[in-house]
Parts: C-alpha cells; structure tokens; sequence
C-alpha cells in the first residue's frame, strides 16, 4: 500500500488515506487515537473517497478498512449532532442517518469491508451492505442497540436475519448483545473470511483483485435489492431518530456516561430527561 499508517495521530492530516493498487482503491480511517469514530469529518472524507472512487474509471473494486487496534467504534454523537428544536434536531438525525447508509447502498462497485479490529454500531451494520466482510481474527462485531434503547438501523433488522438465521440476528440485536469474533461470525455468515492479522490486507487484495479478474459487479448480501434496502432505511432511520428522542434512551446515556465519570454530558442528559415532557410536544407525531 502506498500510504502509510505510522504516526497517524502525529498531526492534524487526512482523516481517510488512499492507496491504489491493480485496479484496487483503498480507503483507511485514519483516526486510531479515537477508535476511527466517525464524527462528521471523517464520515466527510470517507464520503469524498468513495465519491471519487465511484468516478474513477482506473478504480474497479474498493476496499474500506481502519487503523490501528479498531476497525470503527461507530457514529461518535459528539461530533456529528448539535441540540437544537426538538422537530429540526428529530429531522436531522433521520437525514443523517439515512445519509450515511446511503453512501454504501448506492455505492456502485464493489467494495470490500477489511475488519482489522472491532467493528461497532453503525460500523458493523453499514459493513454488511458491502460485497462482502474479511476480518482479522482480534476483530469481533457489536451492535449494542437494545441496550442503549435505540432501534436497528443500517437494514440490520432485515439483513441480519438473512445472512445468520433469526436466532443469530437476535442475539446480535436483541439484549443479549452478542459480539461474534472473527471466527463466530465466519460461523454464522456474517463474515465470509477471518484472517490472521497479519495477512489482512494481503488476502483483503487477493479477493479485491479476484472480483475484478472475474467481472464481478456490485451486490447486496442476504439476498436483498437496492430499492428494497433504500425502503427499509428510510425507515430505520425514522425509528432511530425516535429512539435517540426517547425517555428511554436518554436514562440509558444517563446511567452510562455517570459511570464513565463523564459528568457534564450525564448532567445534559439529565436535564433533557427532566424537560422531555415539555418539548416532546414539539416532535413529529410519528414520536413515541
């Protein structure tokens, strides 16, 4: 790979590297100090990568992967929403949500998840609308909606159940919380390779380059279809922005940023919790 992931942190540079190879573009979050967390400008960059991959005619596959110890930790909220009025704020993060999965749905070649480490929230789910997932054996995937009292999201209330079976999905989805490793979720279809670290990227290419010798265009996993997919978003996405609106997920960002000493946003959540009564008068009708 051209790009180099040393010193990552050492300066405020690109957020998301690019290297090419054979046909292969490359994109590596570039944020290892913050787990590769997509706040708003490394979900910018990501998102102008893939853009310029789509239109680059020498690029015929693509490969999304991370650095340092995570793949991704997810959506940071810190750095991606600001409160405002309640009905603006519950359009905003329906539309950022359903942005964000967008990009890989309509992304239009065929593009390569290289888990090097755990995968979080929205980065598991948005991974398994890619082609396929190859994961490092220290990698394991999380989707902690239940415990944090939000709705599925990334087509994962579809899609899951499709690729693992309903009693997979469910663990995965559900209050067990279950986070496969590399190898658990080989087992079960969630991933179709699990790779010692160190042969990651090398295998990561092998496939990449494989897809482009046999012609392979983009696909869904599942099965599903683009507009199906789309469909199903849109409509995460509105649950999810009732649920981040929700009593319930506020107690549960109140009782999990107090644990983490993270007294300031705690109190904020607090605060929010006490006035809900008031300004939830203020959201869409669809709000529970």
């Amino acid at each position: 790979m051209a790009a180099s992931k040393r010193n990552a942190d050492s300066s405020p540079g690109p957020q998301v590297l690019i290297s090419k190879l054979n046909g292969v573009t490359t994109l590596t979050m570039n944020r290892p100090k913050r787990l590769n967390g997509w706040t708003r400008p490394m979900m910018d960059e990501l998102k102008a990568g893939l853009a310029a991959a789509a239109e680059d005619d020498a690029t015929k596959a693509v490969i999304l992967t991370g650095s340092g110890r995570y793949y991704c930790a997810g959506v940071n909220l810190g750095g991606t929403l600001e409160l405002g009025h309640p009905a603006t704020l519950h359009r905003l993060i329906t539309e950022h949500n359903r942005e964000l999965f967008d990009t890989f749905l309509d992304f239009p070649k065929p593009i390569l998840v290289a888990a090097n480490g755990p995968a979080l929230g929205a980065a598991a789910t948005s991974a398994t609308l890619c082609d396929g997932i190859i994961a490092a054996h220290g990698a394991h995937f999380s989707t902690p909606f239940a415990a944090v009292k939000v709705t599925p999201e990334g087509c994962s209330s579809v899609l899951f159940e499709r690729m693992m079976g309903a009693e997979s999905a469910q663990r995965m989805l559900g209050e067990e919380g279950w986070k496969p490793t590399a190898k658990e979720a080989l087992a079960v279809g969630l991933v179709q390779w699990a790779v010692p670290a160190e042969d990651l990227m090398t295998e990561a290419q092998r496939i990449a380059e494989e897809w482009i010798a046999s012609g392979k265009e983009r696909s869904f996993r599942g099965p599903g279809e683009l507009e199906e997919l789309k469909a199903v978003n849109a409509r995460e996405s509105v649950g999810v922005a009732d649920s981040f609106l929700s009593a319930p997920f506020m107690k549960a960002q109140v009782k999990f940023l107090w644990s983490k000493g993270k007294r300031g946003p705690a109190v904020m959540f607090a605060a929010l919790l006490a006035s809900r009564p008031l300004w939830s008068r203020l959201l869409p009708k669809n709000d529970s």
